[in-house]
């Protein structure tokens, strides 16, 4: 049974006292058997408009050089799914090989998860922090989105595809001409359990200088 969104704690206030570094057996466990649900095995029910408002505060939480906010998100739930859909399949209406399965397949391709949160990374000019770190900030928030929800008890995956590399379909889904898309996160209940895939040699990627 996931967590009511009561189970996320208020924000804290500037200069509160954070508790930043706390043990948390709990959490060591959840980090270690972390793993994505596949998109098609997501259903009802979905995190509720009050457990999706918890767990973005949490994903905001993340590395943030020059506290510039770096990112935003866009919650396509319910109807919505269905009206995105619509508009990336409007995008490629017209394109040269589009049939009818691949109009389908962008009307329905926010439909597959009972919530989709799209994490737009938005750079802004700065000295202290390049494009690249604020870039990186979004990432982080995808990560932190997606691991919050399990952490309440849903399944999730960040999924990319063709959207986030097509400027006419970002323009449709709302974003600006200098952002672009970290990953769609799609949240729901899992129909069935993940297991462990294949990771890569953990050892041949750390060295010690």
């Amino acid at each position: 049974m996931p967590l009511p969104a009561s189970a996320v704690p208020d924000p804290l206030q500037q200069n509160e006292p954070a508790d930043a570094v706390h043990e948390s057996r709990e959490l060591l466990a959840l980090l270690g058997r972390r793993r994505s649900t596949k998109v098609g095995h997501l259903t009802e029910p979905g995190p509720s408009e009050a457990q999706v408002d918890a767990l973005l505060r949490l994903a905001a939480r993340v590395p943030d050089h020059g506290k510039l906010g770096p990112w935003r998100f866009v919650v396509i739930a319910g109807e919505a799914r269905a009206r995105a859909g619509e508009k990336l399949a409007e995008v490629i209406a017209k394109d040269d090989g589009v049939d009818a399965s691949r109009l389908e397949a962008a009307r329905g391709l926010m439909l597959r998860a009972p919530v989709c949160v799209m994490v737009v990374s938005n750079p802004t000019p700065s000295q202290k922090a390049p494009d690249w770190e604020q870039e990186q900030s979004a990432a982080m928030a995808s990560f932190a989105l997606l691991l919050a929800a399990h952490a309440m008890g849903f399944g999730g995956c960040i999924l990319t595809e063709w959207p986030t590399y097509d400027a006419r379909a970002r323009a449709a889904l709302g974003l600006e001409q200098n952002e672009r898309i970290a990953g769609f996160v799609y949240l729901g209940t899992p129909r069935e359990p993940a297991t462990e895939r294949f990771r890569a040699d953990l050892a041949s990627r750390v060295r010690r200088f």
